[in-house]
């Protein structure tokens, strides 16, 4: 029997019995959908976290802080340190509370440039808004955000500021755009936008600047400007006004540059050199690699109840087969008469399984893939329309087929069973078989 002929036999097997082939079939679409859709879930969830990523910091880039000899997570007192700065990190657990960091000096970004692997240091320059306002209406508060080279930020209209640019530029998070009186997103690109920042004394100062663009995402601060070098350096010198120079070296914390080719375990070594230094590097992922274990954590749980509800559907596989061998046993017999060899016997009933394992497969992928699809679309215009570009439930070819190669291989093992007890089968004694 030809291969051809081996493979359209054991399909047509397959539909002897159509209500046990159904049953089969509908053990393994469980599994399949559940494995598809909790699959599609993880894909979703990290793809939207690895975008923004990309929109709110770069690869690329390292935030470099110095390393605390306290311990300011204990909550007991802490010893004065006339060095610190505010870092603007808010303690979860005590409302109110902020930390303070080391501060950075120039000394200290001329050290971080010289180590190994990092190609440019910029220092983060702290800047507090009072507020912004436009064409004299009604002044809100907001703060600013600088924009990191290779940054690209999420936007609903517009485009992001300029780093090379030496107009002051911004771009306003969505959530001012209808406050500051414009009509919608577009209405606010090109407008100018008013900054208020106050020196030591507390003697205002106006900077005016342009609106390139209105950003949104998930994780972006709903108050926070986007600003390029430019605004952020007018600001800060605004803001320090009177302030004696030797006094503006103090960063609470830095970006620093390595090379876009640079692997995960070059970065890891440029992480260690930091260390080494007294200094502590992180880049986004890194802050958000909890998370992202935790999202890695329960779509694993989810998908050990799909394998569990595999492994009951081959039981179901078995048994088919068992079924068909027996009620088989002298059309076996005579196969193996007319010279088909035990390899061929074997085949034919593991070929069976495989379909039904095909068949399983796929259908639950479809069934997964449309319902994904749909619950994904309505939750992002309800539940999670606030999460612009969050795709919860996004499916993956590459996943979708391991998961049905994955599917075929359970089937074919649990098919096994039953077709090496054909392939035993005496031709004599299965022939005699009533």
């Amino acid at each position: 029997m030809k291969t051809t002929d081996l493979v359209a036999t054991a399909v047509a097997n397959t539909f002897r019995s159509k209500t046990r082939t159904i049953l089969t079939v509908l053990a393994i679409f469980v599994g399949a959908f559940t494995l598809t859709l909790t699959n599609g879930l993880g894909t979703g969830i990290n793809r939207f976290i690895d975008d923004t990523v990309s929109a709110i910091g770069a690869g690329d880039v390292l935030t470099v802080t110095k390393t605390s000899t306290s311990d300011a997570a204990s909550g007991a007192p802490q010893k004065y340190d006339p060095d610190s700065v505010a870092g603007g990190t808010t303690n979860p657990g005590r409302p109110g509370a902020s930390t303070a960091v080391s501060a950075l000096t120039d000394a200290d970004i001329s050290t971080i440039e010289g180590l190994s692997g990092i190609e440019r240091v910029v220092p983060a320059k702290a800047v507090k808004i009072d507020f912004v306002q436009y064409d004299g209406g009604q002044p809100y508060v907001a703060s600013a955000g600088s924009l990191i080279s290779g940054q690209t930020p999420q936007l609903a209209a517009g485009t992001a500021p300029d780093g090379s640019s030496t107009t002051l530029q911004t771009a306003i998070p969505e959530s001012l755009v209808s406050p500051l009186g414009f009509s919608s997103a577009d209405d606010a690109v090109g407008a100018t936008l008013t900054v208020a920042v106050s020196d030591p004394v507390r003697t205002p100062h106006l900077v005016e600047a342009t609106i390139t663009g209105v950003t949104e995402g998930a994780f972006a601060n709903a108050t926070s400007l986007t600003t390029n070098p430019a605004l952020e350096d007018a600001l800060f010198a605004a803001q320090n006004t009177g302030v004696p120079s030797d006094q503006l070296d103090r960063y609470a914390s830095a970006s620093a540059f390595v090379s876009p080719t640079a692997t995960a375990a070059q970065i890891d070594e440029i992480k260690t050199t930091l260390t080494d230094a007294g200094y502590t590097g992180q880049t986004v992922s890194d802050q958000l690699g909890t998370f992202k274990a935790v999202i890695d954590g329960i779509v694993l749980v989810l998908n050990a109840f799909a394998v569990i509800a595999l492994l009951a559907a081959s039981f179901g596989i078995v048994n088919t087969l068992l079924m068909s061998v027996q009620e088989r046993t002298r059309e076996i017999g005579l196969m193996k008469a007319m010279g088909m060899g035990s390899g061929r016997v074997f085949s034919l009933f593991s070929l069976e399984a495989v379909f039904l394992g095909l068949l399983g497969s796929l259908i639950g992928a479809a069934v997964a893939i449309a319902v994904g699809t749909a619950v994904s679309a309505q939750l992002g215009q309800s539940l999670f329309s606030d999460l612009p570009g969050l795709q919860l439930i996004a499916f993956d070819p590459t996943s979708i087929l391991v998961t049905t190669v994955a599917i075929m291989a359970i089937a074919f093992l649990a098919g096994s069973l039953p077709a090496a007890r054909a392939a035993r089968a005496d031709p004599v004694e299965s022939l005699r078989y009533e």
